[in-house]
């Protein structure tokens, strides 16, 4: 390959830490002028300038990146990115942004690596050196930023040739605050409550040691008093009260009915999945920003404050619907293209969980090979795993429910009643692609049995408001959960 004439401004900080690191790139370094912008000289003569299109330019000969399929969204964030940190210094409120999109990230496009995370980190590595403790790691401070800054720095995976002396100094001994996962810390509230319970109960009335032990004397005095006097009553009346109760008639047991279990109690809509990113701390877990039809204000939306969205993302779907952060184990299994702005069905119903340290409010449906009797029961997770998908023109939001099983789902499934487990395993396809309930796979039987409007039949499909059929691509007889 034919050698490459760089030009470096005395002011690219860039380009500089991308030569000493990624030292095999053919390259010769020019000495005969000291450019106000960095500039590249092709095999061909013609001229390529300025720091962000050379660094492109660099990443498809160096083969960490070259080797790396990005997708289109994956390669504007690249570039957005490149744009964003091209300012010297790196403006504050850029500086807040990348530390709001590394908060559920390793790297800056998840976990992938790019050549943004290298040029990125030579830009605001000296503000980062520079930063007070506080500003670090404080309650207001860029965490995020300071644990992508010493991941960068040190993985073997991105390679960075960085002397010790010149890294980011990063103490876990100056964390000044420490994020606790919400188990714990609401754990931490109960106690906090009770402590403060006790306290007010110890400092009430602030009363002198005398005074409690002059009021204790007088409290058990009269207990006694009153002790005396229930012994009395009892001792006289204790015969003719014994003899009430036995003449008292018995009531009947009121026997509480259970409420009928039904698919209909399970809140199924279509999602609109705007983003989904691989979960920073589960190799399994992908994390989903999905639209769902919620109302403002409601406890399950993620504000939109908290969403970590590419600039590319947000200007597709503005304005910004509501949506839910939703945790699914389908990483390995659906490839990440497939979960980028597409409809899917979810259950909207279940009671939110803590996946690895992130909130999930909802469950994302997807059809696997059912597993085969007497053989290993996980097998089917390893092999093609599809997601449903609602009919074409569906609209987030959009009730879906089983032919046959149409009501009022409850507001949130109670997990002590068990009633998602007991109706999941009738959810199936059919050689036709449709997902529906086989009532028979629960074992019910019957005409009118659980919930089942009289005269349908034992297997109802699943379909949309607007009369659509939800289907799978390609699996036939299938689990679906």
């Amino acid at each position: 390959m034919a050698s490459l004439v760089l030009s470096v401004s005395p002011s690219d900080v860039t380009l500089p830490l991308i030569l000493s690191s990624y030292k095999s790139l053919p390259i010769t370094i020019s000495t005969e002028e000291t450019p106000a912008v960095s500039h590249l000289t092709l095999p061909n003569n013609e001229a390529v300038a300025g720091t962000n299109t050379i660094v492109s330019h660099l990443s498809t000969l160096i083969p960490l990146f070259a080797n790396t399929t990005y997708t289109d969204i994956e390669s504007a964030e690249i570039n957005q990115w490149l744009t964003l940190t091209s300012a010297t210094p790196v403006l504050e409120e850029t500086i807040a942004q990348l530390n709001g999109n590394l908060k559920f990230r390793t790297t800056i496009l998840g976990e992938k690596l790019s050549i943004a995370d290298v040029a990125v980190y030579a830009r605001i590595k000296g503000q980062v050196a520079s930063w007070s403790d506080e500003q670090k790691t404080g309650e207001k401070g860029y965490r995020y930023i300071i644990r992508w800054v010493d991941f960068v720095q040190n993985t073997p995976d991105l390679g960075l040739q960085i002397p010790p002396e010149e890294k980011v100094a990063v103490d876990p001994s100056k964390v000044l605050v420490y994020l606790k996962p919400e188990e714990l810390v609401k754990e931490k509230k109960k106690e906090g409550a009770a402590d403060g319970e006790g306290s007010k109960k110890k400092g009430k009335g602030r009363v002198a040691v005398g005074e409690v032990k002059e009021e204790a004397e007088k409290v058990k005095e009269g207990v006694k008093d009153a002790a005396g006097k229930a012994t009395a009553v009892v001792a006289s009346e204790g015969k003719q009260c014994k003899r009430e109760k036995r003449e008292k008639p018995k009531r009947e047991a009121h026997k509480k009915e259970e409420p009928v279990i039904s698919p209909s109690q399970i809140d199924l809509r279509v999602g609109h999945i705007l983003y989904c990113v691989p979960h920073p701390n589960a190799d399994s877990l992908f994390v989903s920003t999905i639209s769902m039809g919620d109302p403002e204000g409601s406890p399950l939306v993620t504000p939109h404050s908290e969403l970590s969205l590419p600039n590319i993302v947000i200007a597709k779907f503005t304005p910004l619907p509501t949506v839910r952060t939703v945790c699914s184990g389908l990483n390995g299994l659906v490839p990440i293209e497939e979960m980028q702005d597409r409809r899917v069905v979810v259950v909207a119903n279940l009671k939110p969980v803590t996946m690895r340290g992130i909130k999930s409010a909802a469950m994302v449906l997807a059809a696997s090979p059912a597993p085969v009797p007497d053989g290993d029961p996980t097998a089917h997770k390893k092999e093609a795993v599809e997601l449903v998908a609602p009919p074409k023109g569906a609209i987030a939001g959009e009730r879906v429910f089983f032919e046959g099983y149409k009501a009022e789902p409850e507001a949130v499934l109670n997990p002590k009643k068990k009633i998602w487990e007991q109706i999941q395993p009738g959810f199936a396809t059919t050689s036709d692609l449709d997902v529906v309930f086989d009532r028979e796979k629960v074992g019910w039987t019957g005409d009118e049995a659980q919930g089942k409007a009289p005269g349908e039949g034992p297997i109802g499909r699943l379909v949309t408001e607007s009369g659509g059929v939800c289907k799978v691509k390609s699996l036939v007889g299938a689990v679906v959960r």
